[in-house]
């Protein structure tokens, strides 16, 4: 590499897997440092340190596990592809102005890119993808807006952000305070509407959808997302770089990446698209508060982001976390088989619980 372009590195776009067209990273590639999930629960809680400063290693899916994310991709392919092609649909009828798509990284990253497709390929409406950083206590990635407005030259009034679905809430209401606070500060004014697929916990201001299924990307990790990593804040991050990412090119001979979106993207209809649906997110709100305030009763946990509902949030927890149960509504539904099966592998308690309005939840257990 030249000196010129390690200067550039945190400032420009990475594309990972994917192709420029489809997406574009506003992340800086950070060298790999691992810790161990069990080192990494222990540092988040005992030791107070944020979980965007560590990452931990992912490893290629088994064999068992990309079945079921096949046969997941096979069962909603038409649905997700109708949603796409609805909720590209309502954008392009909302903004006058050029389009770029803003996804919240990373599970925001495959909606993003497929808006992308159906926007500029099937609705006659070019559009830019971008995908940038949100993390949890510490806002949007200002650089990454400041590059797209005043590098990349994109119309703030053609800003759209997106992402794959919501929970508890908590990132929908960084968006907005982070928005808010650019707002007061900035020149250019930028619309703080989240558009989703599923927007379980009714806090979405656009939704294709309030249920509750296993939105396929959603129970994969890089290897659905680019071969990039979730986003670090940490000290080997600079002032004026993007937040940082690791890449997984080991992983490559695993990448469905471009396999997803095709299959998605073969699937967008050809009539007319769907419309949204009647709004129920303060039903969905309510619903969720509920819950939540029933389960931090029972289980004693003072800190709802123990607490993740939904099956994407609880694959995550599966996955990325040391978890300490699982909460499903119906064993048998095919949209909690991975769940189980991880829950199998992990020997994570499981708990049924048909009253519940999501398909499954997961708590990240509590260390003493």
């Amino acid at each position: 590499m030249t000196a010129t372009y390690l200067a550039r590195v945190g400032r420009d776009p990475i594309t990972g897997s994917y192709a420029a067209e489809d997406c574009q990273f506003l992340l800086t590639p950070l060298p790999p440092r691992f810790v161990t999930v069990a080192d990494k629960e222990r540092a988040i809680q005992r030791e107070g340190r944020h979980y965007s400063e560590m990452i931990s290693r992912e490893a290629a899916p088994d064999a068992e596990y990309l079945e079921l994310f096949r046969r997941l991709t096979e069962r909603y392919r038409d649905r997700l592809a109708g949603e796409i092609l609805t909720l590209a649909a309502h954008i392009a009828a909302s903004r006058a102005a050029p389009l770029t798509l803003v996804s919240l990284a990373r599970a925001g990253t495959p909606v993003g890119a497929l808006l992308q497709r159906a926007l500029t390929h099937r609705l006659g409406r070019p559009a830019r993808h971008y995908s940038i950083s949100i993390i949890r206590d510490r806002g949007l990635d200002t650089n990454a807006l400041r590059y797209l407005l005043r590098t990349a030259g994109r119309d703030p009034a053609g800003l759209v952000f997106v992402d794959a679905w919501t929970a508890k809430g908590v990132i929908t209401g960084e968006l907005k305070a982070a928005l808010a606070a650019w707002n007061r500060r900035e020149p250019e004014q930028l619309d703080d509407r989240l558009h989703v697929i599923a927007d379980i916990g009714g806090c979405a201001d656009v939704t294709a959808t309030y249920d509750d299924y296993a939105i396929p990307s959603g129970i994969l990790n890089a290897t659905v997302s680019g071969l990039v990593s979730r986003t670090i804040l940490n000290a080997e991050i600079a002032p004026d770089q993007f937040h940082g990412c690791v890449l997984y090119d080991e992983l490559r001979p695993h990448d469905l990446t471009g396999w997803f979106l095709d299959q998605i993207t073969g699937a967008l209809p050809d009539g007319v698209p769907g419309t949204l649906p009647p709004s129920q997110r303060a039903a969905r709100a309510a619903r969720t508060a509920e819950c939540l305030a029933h389960w931090r009763q029972r289980y004693r946990i003072a800190d709802p982001n123990y607490i993740k509902p939904g099956v994407a949030e609880a694959t995550r927890v599966l996955l990325r976390r040391v978890p300490a149960r699982l909460i499903l509504r119906d064993p048998e539904h095919p949209d909690v088989a991975h769940l189980r099966w991880l829950a199998g592998r992990k020997q994570v308690p499981v708990e049924i619980d048909p009253a519940i309005p999501f398909n499954a939840a997961a708590f990240i257990r509590i260390e003493h």
